[in-house]
């Protein structure tokens, strides 16, 4: 008799404090074969984040006490690098630019179809464990510039042979990079290899994420050496650091 080897659901935890929005986000998720957790309070997820660990949380911007982007400061600044789908006001965009400046792996904006967030929780889970499509890369490639070492098959940055903290988001638009040495990249290229043809990112919030990228490989993000501006265009990736002619 054939064994079936079953893998475990990955787990979803919903972090919002409006209970009717909790229910449908639960049956919805449930339904499409997630491990779901509904949770009401910030202060809920940190302590639930001390003995458990979730493979994404959904988490609302407003929430009573310590709001969403608190929050998401707090884990940032622990060294979590926990993926986050944060949930806004529509068409607040000052909020979503934050919440990327913070280190959200994506947002969106309220309303929404519960068939949007799965695609967008779907994209970042699947950015955790491959590289975006049409990004061939040979296994275990270890790209090093400066005193940086990216190791494309374990998804690690290290800096001074210091571990850091990358985020899926972070880690996605850096391996494109690296994988275009010295060839301009439009923003609409960069976010097509980083996040997907579908995954409605702008341009502004390219800028913010090509930002947080420099303060992790930059030693100084004000005078980019690696993750060079191309006026007019987008960016470009220099791996020896030199200025670049125009």
């Amino acid at each position: 008799m054939a064994l079936t080897v079953r893998s475990s659901p990955q787990r979803i935890w919903v972090v919002d404090d409006d209970p009717e929005q909790r229910r449908l986000l639960g049956t919805y998720l449930t339904d499409q074969g997630y491990d779901v957790r509904c949770l009401s309070t910030g202060e809920q997820l940190m302590v639930r984040l001390e003995s458990q660990r979730p493979d994404l949380v959904v988490l609302d911007l407003m929430l009573p006490g310590e709001d969403g982007l608190t929050l998401l400061r707090r884990l940032r600044d622990g060294g979590d690098d926990l993926p986050v789908v944060m949930l806004t006001a529509k068409g607040d965009g000052v909020d979503r630019i934050i919440g990327l400046e913070q280190g959200a792996d994506d947002y969106l904006g309220k309303p929404f179809l519960p068939r949007e967030l799965t695609a967008r929780i779907e994209a970042v889970l699947r950015r955790r464990v491959s590289l975006p499509a049409g990004a061939p890369l040979a296994e275990g490639q270890v790209v090093e510039f400066g005193d940086l070492r990216l190791d494309l098959a374990a998804r690690s940055l290290e800096r001074g042979g210091q571990p850091q903290v990358i985020t899926s988001g972070e880690f996605s638009l850096l391996a494109a990079f690296v994988q275009h040495p010295h060839r301009p990249l439009s923003r609409e290229r960069l976010i097509e290899l980083a996040r997907g043809p579908e995954s409605g990112t702008d341009s502004r919030s390219m800028d913010v994420q090509v930002s947080r990228v420099r303060k992790l490989v930059e030693p100084d993000p004000s005078r980019p050496r690696y993750l060079q501006t191309v006026w007019g265009y987008g960016y470009v990736f220099v791996p020896d650091g030199q200025p670049r002619t125009r």
